[in-house]
């Protein structure tokens, strides 16, 4: 097994340790079983926590 990434094969992505956290796995695969609407809150929450924490970053 080679250990890396469809993405990174393809070049969609440097970073060959993606997704390859079981657990972020797990989130995703729940996440994914969800309706659309629930999907889309859930990343909209979390997309503005992600922006925050880089705000946070880049002032500091």
């Amino acid at each position: 097994m080679l250990d890396i990434t469809v993405g990174y094969l393809l070049g969609k992505t440097e970073d060959d340790t993606l997704f390859k956290d079981p657990v972020m796995l797990k989130r995703l695969k729940e996440l994914n079983k969800l309706p659309n609407s629930d999907k889309e809150h859930i990343l909209y929450a979390l997309d503005g926590l992600l922006q925050n924490v880089k705000a946070k970053q880049t002032y500091s």
